[in-house]
């Protein structure tokens, strides 16, 4: 696969975890950040499930 086809990073250089340990940036929690780069295209489509979740009771 090429490098260009794969799922990309949520990241948007807003860097800081809040008390649940969730980036207020991208809504991922510290443990899949960490993870990212070994996670396969599934892992990480579905972390970004998750992620869409996250961003929805933030912006409640």
């Amino acid at each position: 696969m090429r490098r260009a086809d794969r799922v990309r990073s949520p990241c948007v250089s807003v860097c800081a975890l809040d008390e649940n340990d969730v980036c207020i940036g991208c809504h991922r929690t510290g443990d899949e950040i960490l993870r990212w780069t070994q996670m396969t295209d599934e892992e990480r489509r579905s972390v970004l499930k998750q992620v869409a979740i996250r961003e929805q009771k933030v912006a409640l």
